[in-house]
Parts: C-alpha cells; structure tokens; sequence
C-alpha cells in the first residue's frame, strides 16, 4: 500500500511550460544598468513630495481594503490549523452519572426481590485516529497553508493596488490645479485682450465681429474651469477613501506637477520579475493548492483505517469508581473502502483537476501579463518624455508669439485673426503640457507596479579573506 501512495504524491503536478525571455523588449539592454536603479521599498519617496508620502503611509496603515486582506489571512492561518487537524488523534474526557428504575410490573411476581433502583458512573476518554496511509490529510493541509500563502501575496496585491490609486489620484489633483491655473491664467490674457479690442473698436479700428469673437475665445476658457474643478474635487475624495477618512476630514493641499520629481528606475531582469511581482507569487500558491487537492481527491478513493480505543472507570457506587476493578478499555480498528457512491468521489477528482488547470493558465497568464505590463510601461516612460519635451518647445514658441502679438496688437499693426489663433494656440498647448506631464508620472507609476513595487536589496558578496 505504502508504494502506491508514494506515486500518487509524484503525479498530477503540471508543468507551466512558460518561456522566460532574456531581457525585455523595450528596457534596457546593457547588463550593467539592470540593477542600477531597482525599485526601493519606499519607492514612492523618489518623487520627493512630502504631502505624498504622507498620504501613502497613512494608507498603507488606515486603507480598508488592506484591512479586509488581512483578515482573511487570519481566516486562510486558522483554516490551515483547522485542516491539520485530522494528522493528530482526536481525544475527548467523557463521564456519566445514570440513575434508572426498571418498572416493577415487568418483574417475576409480586413477590420477586433484587433492587429496584439501579445507579451507574463513568469516567472515561476516547480516542480516535485516522492512519493517513495514503496522505490524503497531508494533502488537505498542504492545500490550506497554499490558501493562506496565497491570501498573503494577496495582502501585497492590495497594498501595492491602494499605493498606486494613492500616487495617481494625487497626481491628478496636482494636474488639476495646474489646469486650473492656466485656466484662469488664459482667462485674464483673454480679458486683457478684449479690453484692447474694445479701445480699438471705440477708436474706430476694430468691429463688433472682432469683440464677439474674443469674446467667444474669452467664454469658452471660463467653461473650461468647472469640469477642472469637478475632477479636482472627485480625486481629492478618492484620496479621502484610500486614506479611510470622510472628505470633509481630508485636507489634500497638493500644489504643482512642476514639484514633483522624476525618479529614475531599471526593471531589472525578466526573471527576477517572477520572485517580485505578488500577483504571480499568489497564482503561484493558489495552483500549489490546486496540486494538493488534486491529490486529496484521489487519496479520498483509497480505503482508510481508523483506530479509536476507550479507557476509564465504571461502577455503580461512587467511592469504588476508580478502584482497579472498576476499570474497562475498549480497542477498535476499522478499513473503509468506499465502493460505490453515485459518481461522488470522481466527480470531485474530475472538479479538482478543472480547477487545477484553471490555476495553471491563471498562473501562465499572470506571469505573461507580468512582462507585458513592464514593457508598456517603458515605452509610456519613454514615449511620454519624449512628448513632454517637445509640448515644453511648443508652449515656449507660442508663447513668444503670443506675447508678439500682443505687442503688435497694441501698436495696431496685428491682423485680429491671427491674434485668435494664437491665442488659442497657447491656451491649448498650456493644457496639453500639463497632461503630458500627468501621462509621464503615470507612467512611471505604473512600471512600479509592473514591477510589484519595492524590491529587497541584493545581498552584498564578500569573499573569503582566508
């Protein structure tokens, strides 16, 4: 018997069969730059906001959600003791005090003697133990501790989650008010603009289409401050959940994208992604768990030997209970093979071995969604730098020919509309800057979670000065 179970602990373990590339396709190629930049464990620093690291920390401690994770873990260790259990005897004290009266109309005649009351105590325990022959109870609590690693990793998942929803609704409070700055900014320009206008059109050098239009240009910046305003407002709230405080109590200052650094980090290695990324390490146990109920179901087919004994006292006097003579012990051992149950037991190995293949392509596509996710991370970084830089040329030239025409619209010498599209111009340049920058910071943010936030430090190799 002994041999047959140790082949079905070899079997039904599948193999991922994934293909791990050697770097990633838009990182860096350079071997010396894979550990040059590392995400630290408190990544969110390298953007050096103070207000955003405080938000972030106090998430990480008040967030519900990762409160609600961690319950569970509580959950997934004590079902892991629960599931242990039947790897040790199970032992229960008993004792009982009985009093009877046979009824006396059953007896011999009227005459007979012998006692009509009769009194009976015990004291005993009982024990119980299933011989796991074929390790289907190993199984079962191996399929437990898997769970509860995997409701671990799940606890990272949320947190790294709540940190990334912290970082980017933060940001665009940062993008809002910047928005909301130019907003006004392009508003006042505009003003200033139309009261030129209305001095040339009072001095005969201007018409009343060319006051409608600026004034149409004027009109549709001031429509432009309430969504702002809206979005604004909405990210502050979101911040006000992540940090598990009602609005009104979150006081979110913000400031200017402009403060905010650009921290600088290499994804490493596509293989090191695989110990770092929680999603992949939680799919990892969760297929574990799936092996190991896999093997429980199968185990379950195999006969079960079950010794339970009993030993105490019994007497019908209490002062001679526990008197050698009163003593008893009972010793049983029972095999149950089950034979027929309608399907039950291989319609559960048929179940397990689903939800095992469901687990490994959850795992397979974890672990691809893994790369995936990094290398679009880095062309985002990549492609968004890029972009910022040239929005920054394009806002610097229209605002040297906005600030031309002005001039020019002072001395009288500017056609009006020209000055309108170069008042638009700007306006919209302004704006699309300020979302490029949010695009890049979102960027970065992302490749740390593509990344699964911090990574430990390398331990430092010393060589031996013997």
């Amino acid at each position: 018997m002994l041999p047959l179970g140790g082949c079905l602990l070899s079997g039904d373990k599948p193999d991922p069969a994934l293909d791990i590339p050697q770097a990633y396709g838009r990182g860096p190629q350079k071997p010396a730059l894979a550990d040059a930049a590392v995400p630290k464990l408190d990544w969110w620093r390298g953007f050096h906001s103070k207000e955003l690291t405080e938000l972030i920390e106090e998430a990480r401690v008040a967030n519900l959600d990762i409160a609600a994770a961690i319950a569970q873990i509580v959950q997934a260790n004590a079902q892991a003791r629960v599931a242990g259990a039947p790897l040790l005897p199970a032992i229960a004290a008993n004792g009982s005090a009985t009093r009877a009266r046979p009824s006396q109309s059953l007896g011999s005649g009227l005459g007979s003697g012998g006692p009509s009351e009769r009194n009976d105590l015990t004291a005993s325990l009982t024990a119980s133990y299933e011989i796991d022959f074929w390790g289907k109870n190993r199984a079962a609590l191996r399929a437990a501790e898997e769970t509860a690693v995997a409701s671990s990793y799940n606890r990272e998942v949320v947190s790294l989650t709540t940190v990334v929803a912290t970082a980017n609704a933060y940001f665009q409070v940062l993008a809002a008010q910047d928005r909301l700055r130019i907003a006004r900014e392009n508003v006042a320009s505009a003003s200033r603009i139309l009261n030129l206008i209305r001095q040339q059109f009072s001095a005969g050098t201007a018409s009343d289409l060319n006051i409608a239009q600026q004034e149409s240009l004027l009109n549709t910046q001031r429509a432009s401050i309430p969504p702002l305003e809206e979005t604004l407002q909405q990210n502050q709230a979101t911040l006000a959940l992540l940090i598990a405080r009602p609005p009104q109590r979150a006081i979110i200052r913000g400031g200017s994208m402009r403060a905010i650094a650009i921290p600088r980090v290499t994804p490493g290695l596509p293989s090191e992604l695989l110990a770092q990324r929680p999603d992949i390490r939680q799919a990892e146990a969760n297929l574990a768990a799936a092996n190991a109920n896999v093997y429980n179901a199968r185990a379950q087919m195999l006969p079960s030997v079950t010794l339970t004994g009993e030993g105490g006292y019994e007497s019908a006097v209490l002062k001679t209970l526990f008197r050698p003579e009163s003593a008893f012990y009972t010793l049983t051992a029972g095999l149950t093979q089950p034979i027929f149950e309608g399907g039950r037991l291989q319609g559960n190995l048929d179940l397990q071995k689903g939800l095992q293949d469901q687990l490994l392509q959850n795992y397979r596509k974890a672990v691809i969604s893994a790369f995936t996710d990094v290398d679009k991370a880095l062309i985002a970084i990549r492609q968004t730098a890029q972009t910022e830089r040239l929005q920054r040329d394009v806002v610097v030239s229209s605002r040297r020919a906005f600030e031309l025409s002005e001039q020019q619209l002072r001395a009288g010498t500017l056609n009006l509309i020209t000055l309108l599209q170069v008042q638009q111009t700007l306006f919209q340049a302004e704006d699309a800057l300020s979302q490029t920058r949010l695009a890049r910071l979102q960027a970065i943010v992302s490749l740390y979670q593509a990344l699964g936030g911090g990574w430990l430090p390398k331990p430092v190799e010393t060589s031996d000065a013997r």
